[in-house]
């Protein structure tokens, strides 16, 4: 009797024990496999789930030397859950440490059997996502304070060079007083220069004003002798011009004469029609007065008679 109660103890124990593993002895399993490098403290009975919800357990887990020391691990699937050549073993770790593997389904085109091997991957643990996150921020702090180093570096070069400026400003007061100092001494020799130029220059100004009166009195004298001669010669030219007038006008002269008749003027238009009426017969009959002894005045007219005949001959004769 106390054997038996001692055999039923145990066999309860034991199914207590494997049920609390999450063995699940009234329910069918399918046993698949995936391979790790690295199992980061997995253990079996750790839980295997799809979408959160435990589906199956870590039955086994074996290290495989021959294949460069990676891991084995067998796990038991509730066979309602089917797999695919898509489906994926993720090992995962929750925020206290604890270790689970993620069943990532997706597509099933082609179902996998029991026994297959499952592909496996690793989650990125918090660390990692950290390290990732971490880089870009350490490589821009590292630029930023490569940036920074340069201000500072350009700053200590422009802090020198204000240095040198300052230093040279502080020598250009000297330098503007001494400049100032000279430039008052020289305005002082040339004010007084001035002074005594401008003295000198009335002083002779002074003495030219009784000089500049004289020549004033004696231009006004020149100007006036000037005018009275010129004034006095035209009233002369004037005088002589009435008379010579008051002579034309009266008539008993040669050149009245002359304005008032004709005479002189027929006279020489009769003499100008004989000396043109000479000219056009010396043309006409040069041997008549080239002759040693010239030609009688009835061989002259004969000449004339004979060519107006001609004339007349040539002015009678039709043209052809």
């Amino acid at each position: 009797m106390v054997g038996l109660f001692a055999a039923s103890a145990m066999v309860l124990l034991y199914f207590g024990f494997n049920f609390l593993k999450g063995i699940d002895f009234f329910s069918s399993t399918s046993r698949y496999y995936a391979i790790y490098e690295n199992v980061d403290n997995l253990a079996v009975s750790n839980p295997v789930q799809v979408s959160g919800f435990a589906v199956g357990r870590v039955s086994r887990i074996k290290i495989m030397p021959n294949k460069q020391h990676t891991v084995l691990v067998e796990i038991d699937i509730d066979s309602d859950i089917k797999l695919g050549d898509s489906t994926k073993a993720i090992l995962d770790s929750e925020l206290l440490g604890s270790k689970y593997i993620l069943l990532s389904i997706g597509d099933v085109k082609e179902p996998l059997k029991a026994g297959d091997t499952i592909y496996s991957e690793v989650a990125k643990g918090m660390f990692d996502v950290l390290t990732e996150t971490a880089e870009p921020v350490a490589s821009n702090v590292q630029s930023t304070l490569r940036k920074f180093n340069l201000v500072i570096e350009n700053l200590t070069r422009n802090s020198q060079r204000l240095d040198s400026i300052f230093a040279s400003l502080q020598k250009t007061p000297i330098l503007l007083n001494r400049t100032l100092i000279n430039a008052n001494d020289k305005i002082d020799l040339v004010s007084t220069s001035f002074n005594e130029v401008a003295t000198n220059l009335n002083s002779s100004l002074a003495e030219l004003k009784p000089t500049l009166k004289n020549f004033a009195v004696l231009s006004d004298s020149l100007k006036y002798l000037q005018l009275n001669k010129t004034i006095a010669k035209t009233q002369q030219t004037l005088t002589s011009l009435n008379e010579t007038l008051t002579k034309l006008k009266k008539g008993d002269n040669t050149m009245s004469k002359l304005m008032t008749e004709d005479t002189l003027y027929v006279n020489l238009n009769k003499l100008m029609k004989s000396m043109d009426s000479l000219v056009t017969h010396i043309n006409r009959y040069p041997k008549h007065y080239t002759s040693p002894l010239g030609k009688s005045h009835k061989k002259v007219e004969r000449d004339r008679r004979r060519e107006e005949e001609k004339k007349k001959a040539a002015a009678a004769t039709p043209k052809k």
